[in-house]
């Protein structure tokens, strides 16, 4: 495929600096550019590689003013990572069409009572269970198990090996990665006079709506009664924990490693970092924003708030604590001589007052 600066700034409605003809037909990483390739500047971090990338086309902020000589020919838009994106998924559109597969693969098994839409595919391996329905255009990659009475929406991709237990509700455009697990027994136990525990039955369900992806090795527990429930448009990384009865907001973002404990309520557009924990039964607020490795114990009222520290602690409080903290070690040295001096000072004062005394 090859497009020229004009096609790709007609596209993305921007301006061009440079050669309007020069082609491209590939994507390239900035530092990685060669005649021929098309990248984007978007972190001002990385605006040393603008000079010195042989990339053809480099897409950048329409206020961008570079400092120094450069060859490639720049596309100005509103939002280079944004633009960047789309021409990303176009691409990946592109490729997936060139490679596109449908009809189920004589090694995997479909229950006679299961519906599948049409252009479905379903590889080797994989396991479609009793009265599960699957819509039009779905891709179920090699050793997916799909559990009795589920339902999978439109153009929905399962990876290799996720696991999709009895029940479950997916919407459509779901993608769930490798080795994810959705509707495992959420963790349940009630403790017994003897020390022991007996397991509470998990008889509710997962429900996952739509335009949400979720990463890999992620599990996704089922809800004790009700729902566990993840909002449409939720991004969820590699290696997280989703307890029982929990609720993810719309649009909701959560990185790698953390774990939300059970019938939590994470808010609409909240953004959760990496190894954070989170309580049980609280819930946050819209637009709430998490910093990583954060503990929270406690409900979030407050809108569109940054929270930091474990436990955690309002954004500025936070910074003004990790200040005092890097200095702490010479506090303690300060302290200590203090009082050593305020010793001296005592033994002088009272030998000053036995004197007197007599």
């Amino acid at each position: 495929m090859q497009f020229t600066a004009t096609q790709i700034s007609q596209f993305l409605n921007g301006s061009i600096d440079g050669n309007p003809d020069v082609a491209v037909t590939e994507l390239s990483k900035i530092e990685d550019g060669k005649e021929g390739s098309l990248s984007f500047l978007s972190n001002p971090k990385y605006e040393n590689f603008l000079y010195s990338t042989q990339a053809s086309v480099v897409i950048v902020s329409k206020d961008f003013a570079p400092t120094q000589p450069y060859t490639s020919t720049l596309i100005r838009v509103e939002n280079p990572y944004s633009a960047f994106t789309i021409l990303l998924d176009k691409y990946n559109e592109a490729v997936n069409a060139q490679t596109a597969q449908s009809g189920i693969d004589k090694l995997a098994f479909v229950h006679p009572t299961a519906k599948i839409g049409k252009n479905v595919f379903i590889d080797a391996f994989a396991y479609v269970a009793e009265n599960v329905e699957i819509a039009d255009g779905c891709k179920i990659n090699a050793q997916t198990f799909i559990g009795a009475n589920s339902k999978i929406g439109e153009n929905s991709t399962f990876f290799p090996g996720v696991k999709i237990y009895h029940n479950s509700i997916i919407g459509s455009r779901v993608v769930i990665h490798s080795n994810t697990v959705i509707g495992s027994d959420g963790f349940g136990f009630a403790p017994q006079k003897d020390g022991t525990y007996n397991k509470i039955p998990q008889i509710g369900n997962v429900i996952i709506e739509d335009d949400v992806e979720i990463g890999a090795n992620t599990t996704v527990d089922r809800a004790t009664m009700g729902s566990t429930i993840v909002k449409k448009g939720a991004k969820i990384d590699n290696l997280i924990q989703i307890a029982h009865n929990v609720e993810i907001g719309e649009n909701t973002v959560l990185a790698a490693q953390s774990g939300i404990s059970g019938s939590t309520k994470i808010g609409p557009n909240s953004v959760v970092g990496g190894q954070v924990g989170i309580a049980g039964h609280l819930t946050l607020a819209k637009g709430t924003q998490i910093g990583a490795q954060a503990g929270i114990n406690f409900n979030i009222t407050e809108e569109n708030k940054q929270w930091h520290g474990s436990p955690a602690q309002p954004l500025r409080n936070w910074m003004r604590a990790s200040v005092i903290f890097k200095h702490l070690p010479d506090v303690e040295k300060r302290i200590n001589a203090l009082e050593e001096e305020l010793k001296k000072l005592t033994a002088e004062l009272e030998k000053n007052t036995i004197h007197n005394e007599r």
